[in-house]
């Protein structure tokens, strides 16, 4: 105990000096801060550089020095501005998951490693680095085919390592977590351990190669029919825990716009993609890409947009989807009360509330933006804003909608980086109009009534099971019954226990209002 204590203060102390020589603690108020904190604030304005730069920049720097598990916790809490507020939490959406390679003999290590022989066993030819993150780092390499030809794939290999590191970590953010809670009010309003659970359960999938896999492959299951998207095939002979392989993407970057431009993509077309196809992901598969930056979304040679990196993803229920869609709906209609009555019956809202209280609420959201231009509308900010106000009708914190929120900001800027005019009612318009057809009309009708007579046939088929189970209760209990109740020995000395314990204080409570009945008689 002693142990995780001493190395857990002298990793606070590092991280303090981190944050302090980058010029993080220089943005807190010394006033704000609690008493005891307000000199080491001082202190830490003492020694920050003086080129720190931005806010943005001092956030980047302090979290890529700290290390893989900093930056990590800097993305995930760019998800909850509950916890950090909505001013930090768009400061750290910026954050670039961005670290120098391990080396090549350590990944060829790694490969050998996982298939339990040489590297040029596996692959053919195997290559630098070409990209590396705080888990994982991406190699091109080839494969021989059966029949002589070779194909180009994509090889991603954890970090050596990585797992100690961020176990390591993490038991260091709970107790730090914990110890929050047990003093301060606000951490435990703001669920700190649980915060910090969510995390490791995040990172720890992450570091788990072979979900990714299946990520992938659900993914392209999910969008096999949209013709506009691309997602890469997955080598599951060269895959495993630590190896992800998947097809090599021979396309152009949606941040190289100069490239996209002389290669004859339109990209205000490319934009439309964007936008439709991340509200098709979340909307009708419920199961979207969270992390659609612009290094993670290429365009190739087909002219279709081609997504990569599928770490990070979100998933929303029928009940989530069906509340995104009718949201984006009625602020399409102005159909303000029907989109308050969505949130009621979503159970998001709790129903002592006034729907018409709410819906008031809502049109002070909505209708300014229907008086702005169509290059002034974010549905990611309509969203943020809702969520800011449902909070005064005591809804409860939904991380889901918080990961959906902060991805649509991020695929927002995405298309607007594409297309700055771009109209996102009008783009949004049909996906959402086709998932509330197909969902919440007619063939939605029919589609539930199905899904209720198949409920009904599940239900009937153990129904004789059911039947049998309940007479053999009412049996045992007739038995247990016929000559009166019989109790264990070790029940009838619990109630002894529970009388005298009653009768004890039931007791002494007379006698204290004795005693001050004849106080009183006396005074």
């Amino acid at each position: 105990m002693i142990f995780l204590l001493v190395a857990d203060a002298a990793r606070l102390a590092r991280a303090g000096y981190v944050l302090a020589r980058e010029g993080v603690l220089s943005l807190v108020s010394p006033a704000a801060a609690p008493p005891l904190a307000r000199p080491l604030l001082r202190i830490a304005r003492l020694i920050a550089r003086r080129d720190a730069g931005s806010r943005r920049a001092r956030f980047s720097a302090a979290l890529s020095r700290l290390g893989p598990s900093y930056v990590k916790l800097g993305q995930f809490l760019a998800t909850r501005p509950d916890v950090v507020g909505a001013s930090v939490a768009r400061d750290l959406e910026v954050l670039q998951d961005s670290m120098p390679p391990f080396g090549q003999d350590m990944a060829e290590a790694t490969v050998a490693d996982a298939f339990e022989r040489p590297v040029h066993e596996v692959f053919d030819v195997f290559g630098p680095a070409v990209a590396a993150a705080s888990i994982a780092e991406v190699h091109k390499a080839e494969v021989k085919e059966k029949d002589g030809t070779r194909r180009v794939v994509a090889v991603k290999v954890l970090r050596p390592g990585v797992q100690r590191r961020f176990a390591s970590d993490m038991g260091t953010f709970r107790r730090i977590a914990a110890f929050a809670e047990e003093n301060f009010g606000e951490a435990r309003r703001l669920r700190l351990e649980q915060v910090v659970d969510t995390l490791a359960r995040s990172v720890s999938m992450e570091m788990d190669l072979r979900l990714e896999a299946a990520a992938y492959a659900e993914l392209a299951e999910n969008t096999s029919d949209d013709p506009e998207l691309h997602v890469p095939q997955v080598d599951w002979d060269r895959s495993s825990r630590e190896i992800l392989t998947t097809e090599w993407i021979d396309g152009i970057k949606l941040s190289d716009k100069e490239a996209l431009v002389a290669a004859g993509h339109d990209l205000k077309e490319i934009a439309r993609i964007v936008m439709q196809s991340f509200l098709r992901q979340a909307m009708r598969d419920g199961f979207f890409h969270a992390d659609m930056h612009p290094g993670n979304l290429f365009v190739d040679g087909q002219g279709r947009l081609v997504v990569v990196d599928c770490g990070i993803m979100g998933r929303l229920g029928l009940k989530e989807r069906r509340f995104l869609a009718e949201i984006l709906y009625g602020f399409i209609t102005r159909n303000w009360r029907r989109t308050a009555e969505v949130h009621f019956e979503a159970g998001y809202v709790p129903f002592h509330h006034s729907v018409d209280d709410f819906a008031l609420a809502i049109r002070a959201i909505g209708e300014p933006i229907h008086s702005r231009t169509a290059d002034q509308i974010s549905m990611a900010r309509l969203l943020a804003l809702l969520l800011e106000v449902t909070a005064l009708f005591d809804m409860q914190t939904r991380p889901e909608l918080l990961l959906l929120q902060k991805t649509m900001v991020v695929v927002e800027g995405v298309a607007r980086s594409l297309d700055p005019q771009l109209d996102m009612w009008r783009t949004a318009a049909p996906v959402v109009e086709d998932w509330i057809a197909g969902n919440l009309g007619p063939v939605g009708q029919l589609k539930r009534a199905g899904s209720g007579l198949g409920e009904m046939g599940h239900f009937a088929t153990t129904l004789p099971g059911l039947l049998t189970r309940t007479a053999r209760v009412v049996e045992q209990l007739d038995e247990a019954t016929r000559d009166g109740l019989r109790l264990s020995p070790g029940s009838l000395e619990g109630i002894g226990k529970a009388e005298a314990r009653r009768a004890f204080w039931g007791n002494a409570a007379l006698w204290v209002i004795a005693a001050a009945l004849v106080g009183m008689w006396l005074r």
